[in-house]
């Protein structure tokens, strides 16, 4: 999962990257409107948080500048506790939630897995698929019960395609979601961790679909597994 923070205030950006690194995501960060927009303009992302106070250019304006460019990625605002006109015009402008500053991290943190699940269908903060199941709050992961180790990259993979099952995920989309924007992406590293991923999880919920990506679906799905391979 990846995540984009726009936030002028160098110490509050870098701690939100931090938090949101170390819970497991890709992290872009920006400093001023301009960039913001840009990097959400061109670049993909799971989840934005987006403080309405920016030089260059301001929130709401990054805001219906994406909306209005067809960006529907979830946004979180951050507001002045007592500029409640703020969290209107943001939440008019296209966001999907604010928080007041000042907050705790773990707030924005469980705000924004929040606005993923709901994005992708998902109320419960544990998603299941067969014997595997991952608790979104804690980033654990579990096989019949058994907590399983993952790199933070595997975690990503499997998060990615736990929030999609049973859809059909291309190797580019995985590129996309996985890594943040400095790193020297490369689709056929996907590959790789999967492989890695399916043996860790051990078991077969991880489908190769031959020239379209992967699918993540429970044992005995009634989904169509054409084109499947093993490898």
């Amino acid at each position: 999962m990846r995540v984009l923070i726009v936030e002028d205030d160098k110490d509050l950006n870098r701690q939100l990257a931090e938090a949101f690194s170390e819970a497991g995501y890709a992290v872009d960060k920006a400093l001023d409107g301009e960039e913001g927009h840009f990097l959400g303009d061109t670049e993909t992302y799971d989840a934005i948080i987006l403080d309405i106070g920016l030089p260059q250019m301001d929130g709401i304006t990054v805001l219906e500048n994406w909306r209005r460019e067809g960006r529907t990625a979830p946004v979180l605002i951050l507001t002045a506790r007592d500029r409640w006109n703020d969290k209107v015009a943001g939440i008019d402008a296209g966001a999907d939630d604010y928080v007041s500053k000042p907050f705790h991290i773990e707030e924005v943190l469980a705000r924004v897995r929040a606005l993923i699940r709901r994005a992708a269908g998902h109320a419960a903060s544990e998603l299941q698929c067969g014997p595997v199941l991952l608790d979104t709050r804690t980033s654990k992961v579990t096989v019949d019960g058994n907590p399983v180790k993952l790199t933070s990259h595997e975690l990503r993979l499997l998060s990615y395609l736990m929030h999609h099952q049973d859809k059909v995920i291309s190797r580019t989309e995985l590129t996309e979601h996985l890594y943040d924007q400095d790193f020297d992406r490369d689709s056929n590293t996907i590959e790789v961790f999967v492989g890695r991923l399916r043996k860790k999880i051990g078991t077969d919920i991880i489908e190769t679909v031959r020239g379209l990506g992967y699918r993540l679906t429970s044992p005995g799905s009634t989904e169509s597994h054409d084109g499947k391979e093993t490898a």
